[in-house]
């Protein structure tokens, strides 16, 4: 499905984990003979070492551990958890004037974290200068609890007051403001301080938790009103705003004090000084009083200031008291009582609606907000907060530095390597808000430039130690490439790199904190800055790369040793270039990555922008000829800049292509060479690989290394990729050898980190200690790793290979000789070879492009038609190869990754419900959206077109809001400020409205009236700054028609929005919604009458605000990652326990590193409440589903896809809790916002309405519920063909409906159509088939009665004796069941005998493990995705 939290991997494809196990080089390490020297995800130490080189990628271990750990693994991980949860004991605390209370608190927790929580309590949240005392000692706030003597269970804290400081004080007033705004929205909507919107409340009246006390089941039905309103039923037009955003009762605003704010008689002399006086604040009481307060060492008091004369005695009474709210409580009745009652409330609320989000979401509607006196926020607003930026003592923060050293933190065991993550983290999204801030300020012009001479666009900026540049083509550095345009495609480019060599996390070399923001129309670079480089000019500083696009170039032998540990991951070749004099250089990287030694010493890169290889399809090179397969599609095509490049995953994609058709190639020259020979081979490769390891994939060696010996074997991991999972040479005589062929070549994977495929040679990771390839875990990783197509897609697609399932010996006979071949080549010289065989592997390499010939190893050379970049005569044949696999990865991408995407919305394994999601299955799959026009053409196409109207359509709207984005963008830049809202809400009229808008030049507000008359054609500052009110609706259209031909090579057939509406199906309402994101403008929420040809939608009022777009890394959890994927695939093989425990501990750990809110915590929480469900704790799964809804709110924002999904989650596990009133009002809310956010006609609304109708069914509302089913109906045959299994059970669910209804004729007619389906598509003797005719048979029996009984009183008239009649309002039970169903999750029901075949499986399973050998077939096919498929889940089609 769409889901953003499988967002795990958003954009780089190793899941950007920041790798953290590498255990840097340590080659001493060969003898791992001690279990306990795993790794805490069940990897072995051998496998970090391999990884040593810091290429460590997620995807091994994913697909070591994700699979199902061998247990030894599994032991590990929990002890080294155990070491994290100490167990928690508790404290009393003491605080004056409230009763001791119990706090539970954990041992690693910081004497701080203590103080904060007592900031939060009801009761103590006043208090904020303070310490805690045990026996009279101060606790210092930065102890560890454990650190601290005397400290146990039962310990008296007492709270004690202390004296003031003024940074005490202001932070003091500061926590109290924010008291009082606790359930203010405002923060929300105007998207400050990492604020968000949640409504879930305002559906479940939160009582989710509490149901069972509430009512009794049987009462709730009478009270149900179920009728949805008009604009949620099936087939409305009505599209309403409003409804996006509920007015919460909540927050209509209880007002404790009228004024809060600081008084101007601040600061205090010098004689008050020395009386204590810290600060005055002046108040104004609900009541009306006006107030002057002295803020003083003591405490706060009355003093006798008034707004004019200054007198700080005190007054009398004084009303002395250490809080602000213990004083004022004393002074206004009013403040009191609603100070507590809005406490009570803060504190009902649930915690995810108010902890801050670790990136600032923005909303793209919101009602008009009062604004209100705020002394805190205009204190902000002007101080740019560097005084207490973090409470750090008078400084800024020096970003470079903390970003390099939280990476520099050690990442030896786990407890290391969560602080470590954590503080990445932190640091990360602190400066990414940083980051916005400045960015902002410098478009605002409130910042000054470090070049104020030059032109605007030319200036730069440092505010806050963060370096800012404009995405303009300043000095001409980008002429060749396409100027502007270039210039504002590389700061992504330079950001993908950057994410891409984070993830990689090499020790010694470092990249640039770099934060991307559009805004107001304009493209700022955020970087942290590298210690010393203002000081001396770049080219003094440039020690490696070249600083003009390659004319002169420079190399350095320490960037190469750092760069050559991430070339393999990143498939980046080492290559030669010459330089002006004609010298020839080595590098690692394009040309234009630059390296710089800081003062600080440390090793940096920067201009990341072409970390990876050209797309050819968008490059015309003069005299270079395309595959066919992108000539037939119209390639190359002239691009708007020359620094197009392949996405990572689409390297990854293609190189396990490559692998798949390498393994292909040698098998089929062995079954040639040796059809006789065959029992010979295997067991000579047996023999001959004394004690080299097992299994490595072909790709151990260094591209040089020709005569590797096993010693250099075991050498060369420290830089061997992490594409190969390679053993040690220990002993691999215990190891169950014919393994490694035969079990593990399950699938013949590719082995190379993007796809998990199930990498043959993980599986027989065997870590001699335990030598048991790792076999559980088979299959499993087929998508372990999020990102890409599970493999199988991958090829089965296009013109690909057709898809390997089952054993890919089955299909290719020989495959398992030449994996072992290949291997034995890796392992060792070779000698036991015969040559014959080692030519097979020489032309098999040849044949596939790798850059060696003993192995398969490809990598891609990114300087390869870079203009200006000249190549040594000697790599000739080189570059040759070079450029025929980029023409071959681009033919990759026509042929195989664009059908793949299609086929798999085809059979709905992709689901994308608007431009977000589309645009990320297209990221997933490699595909950049510059090919978008291509995607859609390709679906034009396809003879199936009619089950892919919805994909093409949220296609059409993307291209289209991408096209007004990119028009919008030059637009703004040509607008003065003060017009900003009167030209968004002109080019949205343009955009949307039928009126044929004419710009009204916004009345001047400062021109009075009377010299308005002679200015009415007024031109302010000489006609430019209003040429945005020339653009018309049919001018705006036409660029957009123009822009989608020359940038999407795609042909838009409209002349206004109407037209486009009607041709392609679209709703306004959704293209303003997309518009409104991508361009960072906030609309007021209102209904808007896009229809009117009288007067335009839009007004300038009803433009709230423009926000900034920001693109920035996404650290990752990578420990908590794999415990995630690990339970999940421990949840695939059905041992459902063992998984929730994992994924449990995945929830912790991921926990410990981003605090509570974040989209992968999403994904956890989630699963854990499918597993609590199937397992039947219906009440944990709505707690932990409750959880998930209310941070996919806050975190991706309350209408996006996700949280549609988890509304829909959530009324399945309300409705198990016999909440129904509840289920319906989230279904009904997850029905509006899918309305908004698609509309009516895509295949998710199938599911959503036939939970809506079997909710219906269940409560007796039969005439609403047929209208929801069937529209299901409808909406599954238009999707899914009218002969799929879906639509039988839809025909079901609504003969049931019909049933109850006691309209047996409709009731017969609806259950022969899914008869006749499940007849023909599983055969008469199939359960399902036998239910549907058991049905149709009660059914017949039903309504022969029914006509008896008519007859009988047609007959006899009223003194018939009447049979009873059978009319069953269904039960909630059987209702469950067909959620379930319709859910995909089916409860497998056991007879004792099959219980006890379990048993005794299990058991053997056990004693399987406990001996060592390896599990196998333990596995349950099927990928488990990140969605939620689960053991159990078997969708019903």
């Amino acid at each position: 499905m769409v889901s953003k939290t499988d967002d795990i991997p958003a954009s780089v494809p190793n899941c950007n984990v920041n790798t953290v196990d590498l255990v840097g080089e340590t080659p001493d390490r060969k003898e791992t003979t001690k279990a306990p020297h795993k790794d805490p995800c069940g990897h072995s130490v051998d496998t970090a070492v391999m990884n040593g080189g810091g290429t460590h990628n997620l995807s091994e271990e994913s697909k070591q551990d994700g699979a199902g750990d061998t247990d030894g693994g599994e032991d590990s991980n929990e002890q080294e958890v155990i070491v994290i949860q100490d167990t928690g004991f508790t404290v009393k605390i003491q605080a004056p004037g409230t009763e001791p209370f119990d706090l539970q608190v954990s041992p690693q927790e910081m004497v701080q974290e203590i103080h904060q929580v007592l900031m939060d309590r009801e009761d103590t949240c006043h208090r904020t200068c303070f310490s805690l005392q045990l026996d009279s000692n101060v606790l210092d706030n930065f102890a560890e609890l454990k650190s601290i003597e005397g400290l146990q269970e039962g310990s008296l804290l007492k709270v004690v007051e202390e004296p003031y400081t003024v940074r005490e004080a202001r932070i003091h007033v500061r926590h109290i403001r924010d008291l009082l705004k606790g359930l203010d929205p405002s923060d929300a909507y105007n998207g400050v301080d990492c604020n968000s919107l949640s409504f879930l409340s305002v559906f479940t009246d939160g009582d989710l938790g509490d149901s069972g006390k509430r009512k009794k089941k049987g009462s709730e039905l009478e009270q149900i009103d179920c009728t949805p309103p008009e604009h949620i039923l099936p087939g409305s037009k009505e599209r309403p705003l409003l409804p996006l955003q509920p007015q919460n009762k909540d927050w209509k605003p209880m007002q404790c004090l009228k004024v809060l704010t600081m008084s101007g008689w601040n600061p205090p002399p010098g004689n008050r000084k020395m009386h204590g006086d810290l600060m005055y604040l002046y108040m104004v009481t609900v009541e009306e009083r006006h107030i002057s307060i002295t803020a003083s060492t003591r405490g706060f008091y009355l003093n006798q200031s008034t707004t004019y004369t200054f007198n700080p005695k005190p007054a009398n009474p004084s009303f002395l008291s250490h809080s602000l709210v213990e004083l004022l409580s004393q002074i206004s009745p009013a403040f009191k009582k609603n100070f507590t009652a809005l406490q009570k409330k803060r504190v009902q609320r649930h915690p995810f609606e108010r902890i801050a989000t670790p990136f600032q979401v923005y909303s793209w509607t919101a009602p008009q907000v009062d604004h209100t006196m705020d002394c805190v926020r205009a204190e902000d607003a002007y101080t740019s907060r560097l005084g207490y930026e973090e409470h750090i003592p008078g400084q800024t923060r020096d970003w470079n530095e903390e970003l390099q050293t939280t990476r520099e933190l050690a990442r030896k065991n786990l407890p290391d390597r969560l602080l470590r993550e954590r503080a990445i983290f932190k640091v990360h999204s602190d400066f990414a808000a940083a980051a916005t801030r400045g960015s902002m300020a410098v478009i605002d012009g409130n910042v000054m430039a470090i070049n104020p001479g030059e032109e605007t666009r030319m200036q730069m900026f440092i505010w806050n130690n963060i370096f800012f540049s404009l995405g303009f083509d300043v000095r001409d550095h980008y002429r060749e490439l396409g100027g502007d345009a270039a210039a504002h495609a590389a700061p992504t480019n330079d950001l993908n790199g950057v994410r891409a060599y984070g993830a990689v996390d090499v020790e010694g070399l470092y990249t640039l904190g770099t934060v991307v923001v559009d805004y107001r129309g304009y493209r700022v670079t955020a970087q942290s800055i590298i210690p010393g480089i203002l000081e001396r000019e770049q080219e003094q500083s440039v020690i490696y790369g070249s600083i003009d696009f390659g004319k002169t170039v420079v190399s350095h032998g320490k960037y190469l040793e750092l760069l050559e540990k991430t070339s393999r991951p990143l498939k980046v070749q080492r290559h030669n270039v010459l330089n002006e004099k004609d010298e020839s250089m080595e590098l690692c990287s394009s040309v234009e990555c630059k390296g710089i030694i800081g003062n600080d010493g440390r090793h940096y890169i920067l201009d990341l922008l072409r970390t990876f290889p050209p797309d050819l399809n968008f490059l015309p090179v003069e005299g270079e000829e395309l595959s066919p397969e992108s000539v037939r599609q119209g390639f190359p095509r002239q691009h708007r800049h020359r620094l197009a490049c392949l996405r990572q995953e689409l390297i990854e994609a293609f190189v396990e292509h490559r692998y798949l058709l390498f393994m292909k190639m040698a098998a089929l020259q062995l079954m040639q060479q040796k059809a006789n020979k065959e029992s010979k081979l295997a067991t000579l490769t047996e023999n001959s690989i004394p004690g080299a390891a097992v299994p490595a994939l072909p790709s151990t060696e260094t591209p040089d290394a020709s005569a590797e010996s096993s010693e250099t074997s075991t050498e060369t991991l420290t830089d061997a990729n992490s594409d190969t999972v390679q053993t040690e040479t220990t002993s691999t005589t215990d190891a169950p050898q014919p393994a490694a062929t035969e079990a593990t070549t399950t699938e013949a994977a590719p082995k190379t980190e993007p796809m998990t495929e199930t990498d043959s040679s993980a599986t027989t990771t065997t870590n001699a200690s335990q030598a048991t390839p790792i076999e559980d875990n088979v299959v499993p990783t087929v998508t372990t790793n999020g990102p890409l197509v599970p493999f199988a897609t991958a090829i089965q697609n296009g013109e690909c290979e057709s898809p390997l399932e089952g054993k890919a010996e089955d299909i290719i006979p020989g495959l398992a000789q030449a994996k072992e071949l290949a291997e034995s080549l890796a392992a060792e010289d070779g000698s036991g070879i015969d040559p014959k065989s080692r030519e097979v592997v020489l032309n098999a390499c040849k044949a596939v492009g790798s850059i060696s010939n003993t192995s398969f190893d490809i990598r891609f050379n990114p300087d390869i038609f870079s203009p200006g970049v000249r190549f040594p005569e000697d790599s000739a044949d080189d570059i040759q190869k070079q450029k025929q696999l980029l023409k071959d990865a681009g033919a990759f991408m026509v042929s195989c990754q664009i059908p793949s995407l299609v086929k798999d919305c085809l059979d709905h394994s992709a689901l994308p419900m608007d431009g977000a999601t589309l645009t990320e299955a297209l990221h997933q799959r490699g595909i950049n959206v510059r090919y978008l026009g291509n995607v859609l053409a390709f679906v034009d196409q396809t003879p199936a077109k009619a089950q892919l109207e919805h994909f093409y359509r949220i296609g059409i709207s993307e291209l289209i809001t991408r096209c007004a984005k990119h028009i919008f963008k030059t637009y703004l830049q040509g607008v003065e400020l003060s017009a900003l809202s009167a030209a968004v809400s002109h080019f949205l009229n343009c955009f949307l409205s039928s009126f044929d808008a004419v710009a009204h030049l916004p009345a001047d507000e400062l021109v009075s009236r009377r010299k308005n008359r002679k200015r009415r054609n007024r031109v302010p500052g000489g006609g430019d700054n209003t040429a945005w009110a020339c653009l018309t609706p049919s001018e705006l259209w036409k660029n957009i028609v123009s822009e989608a031909q020359s940038y999407y090579h795609f042909t838009l057939h409209c002349e206004n929005a109407d037209q486009v509406v009607e041709k392609y199906g679209l709703q306004k309402i959704t293209l303003l919604r997309e518009i409104s994101i991508k361009a960072g403008i906030q609309i007021l929420i209102k209904e808007y009458n896009f229809d009117s040809r009288h007067k335009p939608a839009f007004t300038e009022e009803d433009i709230l605000n423009i926000f900034p777009v920001v693109k920035h890394v996404n650290p990752k959890a990578s420990d908590a990652f794999h415990f995630f994927q690990s339970g999940q695939a421990k949840v695939q093989q059905g041992y459902l326990k063992e998984g929730c425990e994992l994924i449990n501990e995945a929830l912790n750990l991921f926990n410990n590193v981003y605090g509570a809110m974040h989209v992968e915590i999403c994904a956890c929480l989630r699963l854990l409440a499918r597993l609590n469900y199937i397992m039947g704790d219906h009440h944990e799964a709505l707690s932990n589903q409750q959880k998930a809804v209310l941070m996919s709110e806050r975190v991706l924002g309350v209408e996006h896809p996700n949280t549609i999904q988890e509304y829909m989650h959530l009324a399945l596990y309300c409705f198990a809790n016999g909440q129904l009133s509840t289920a319906l009002k989230l279904l009904y809310r997850a029905r509006y916002l899918m309305l908004m956010v698609c509309g009516e006609d895509h295949p998710e609304m199938a599911l959503l309405d036939s939970n809506i109708g079997l909710v219906l069914h269940g409560v007796m509302e039969y005439d609403l519920s047929l209208r929801f089913l069937e529209n299901a109906l409808a909406i599954n045959s238009k999707y899914h063909g009218p002969r799929s299994l879906k639509v039988a059970l839809s025909h079901h669910l609504v003969a049931r409906v019909y049933e109850s209804k006691a309209e047996f004729r409709s009731a017969l007619q609806q259950e022969k159509e899914g008869y006749t389906i499940y007849k023909n598509q599983v055969g008469e003797a199939h359960e399902k088939t036998k239910e549907s005719s058991e049905y149709l048979k009660y059914l017949t029996q039903q309504a022969v009665a029914l006509q008896r009984t008519m007859n009988e009183i047609y007959k006899n008239g009223s003194n018939a004796s009447i049979m009873p009649l059978k009319f069953t309002a269904p039960s909630m039970a059987s209702v469950l069941e067909q959620l379930n169903i319709i859910n995909g999750i089916i409860f497998i029901p056991l007879s004792q005998k099959d219980l006890e075949n379990l048993k005794a499986e299990v058991q053997r399973r056990q004693q399987l493990q406990e001996s060592g050998k390896s599990v196998e077939d333990l596995t349950v096919d099927g990928p488990l995705e990140l969605e939620d498929k689960i053991p159990m889940d078997v969708n019903v089609d």
